[in-house]
């Protein structure tokens, strides 16, 4: 396993995290589909990634509504390992109930929702607390002043953000240095090689700011891991998506980067999805890729992208297959790369 630095900071973290939003949620339809593991296999699968030198383990408060933190949390505890070699990564912001100030990222929700992660934690303290999305009615102001105190507590090392724009980062961190805040360390967003809008904006922005960025979706539900054909079949019956491309996708130029994707894997005797997650890890923005599983054994699997290096000829194969259409308005009147051709 090789491990990264979390944006600015000292702290050291596994590139790939393991996503935990399979852990709960047995009695709720959405959450069912994702994984519903019980704590056995919870626990199973924690001590596979940690085994394989995952440090770093992301949750949520809205995931299964709390039940994801409470099984990490008991799986560390039955597991016995040292509270000290992990980073725990949890999130505030999204809905946790009817009421109006039940979600966002007011004062008064950033606090309760940090003591309340705390308890099904059963942690005295979290590493990267993160905002999961950004709340346009609360000014940035209110809530990087309230994260910061969190930090000033002890109850939270660094900050982190998640499903942010670009501007969005830039503006919470020119916030946080004019006040003398900790600031946004990591942007947690969707990327794949199906999914390629943060490399327009967010990923520049990371590599100009030094802030990190942690995938999510980078298996695109696992279209990408190559388990399912055109048609949508498989032989894993437990496939989340059911071999089914978002509408706002290009179905076909996803399954041209899946047969690619394939044949690469095959000249490494690996899996599609080990290729797909190695791809990633090759762009200098990335801090680390979440994985999700619901089996030690898939765990096992998505851990050999951390060892897989790419030739240059294949990313090039990827990233062609693969490249977003471009932006017209922008390209058209772009002259930036002309501004570097003379240079050696």
């Amino acid at each position: 396993m090789r491990y990264r630095k979390l944006g600015r900071t000292g702290l050291l973290v596994s590139e790939l995290c393991l996503g935990t939003n399979t852990f709960g949620g047995a009695q709720d339809k959405f959450w069912a589909r994702l994984g519903a593991l019980e704590q056995d296999t919870a626990t199973a699968v924690v001590a596979t990634a940690v085994e394989g030198g995952v440090n770093f383990i992301d949750t949520a408060d809205m995931y299964a509504q709390g039940e994801s933190e409470t099984r990490l949390g008991q799986a560390i505890k039955e597991l016995k390992l040292n509270r000290d070699d992990l980073v725990i990564c949890t999130k505030v912001g999204a809905a946790m109930g009817p009421g109006p100030n039940q979600r966002g990222g007011s004062r008064v929700h950033v606090t309760q929702g940090c003591e309340a992660s705390l308890r099904r934690l059963g942690m005295d303290h979290i590493d990267v607390y993160m905002m999961h999305q950004f709340d346009p009615l609360t000014p940035l102001e209110e809530t990087m002043r309230a994260l910061n105190d969190l930090v000033r507590s002890g109850k939270v090392r660094y900050l982190a953000c998640s499903n942010y724009h670009a501007w969005e980062v830039v503006k919470a961190n020119a916030i946080a240095d004019r006040e003398g805040l900790a600031r946004f360390e990591v942007v947690e967003n969707q990327w794949s090689l199906a999914v390629r809008d943060v490399e327009r904006d967010v990923a520049p922005m990371a590599l100009s700011e030094g802030v990190g960025i942690m995938a999510w979706g980078a298996l695109l539900g696992g279209i990408l891991s190559g388990k399912y054909q055109r048609d949508g079949s498989t032989s894993d019956r437990r496939g989340r998506a059911n071999g089914k491309i978002a509408p706002q996708l290009d179905a076909e130029k996803v399954w041209d980067t899946v047969d690619v994707l394939r044949e690469i894997a095959q000249a490494h005797d690996v899996g599609a999805g080990d290729v797909a997650l190695a791809f990633l890890l090759h762009n200098p923005a990335t801090t680390a890729i979440l994985f999700g599983a619901t089996s030690p054994e898939q765990v096992t699997s998505n851990l050999r992208a951390s060892g897989l290096t790419l030739s240059a000829e294949e990313l090039q194969r990827l990233d062609e297959v693969s490249a977003p259409k471009p932006d017209f308005g922008l390209n058209f009147v772009n002259q930036r790369k002309a501004r570097t051709d003379h240079l050696g």
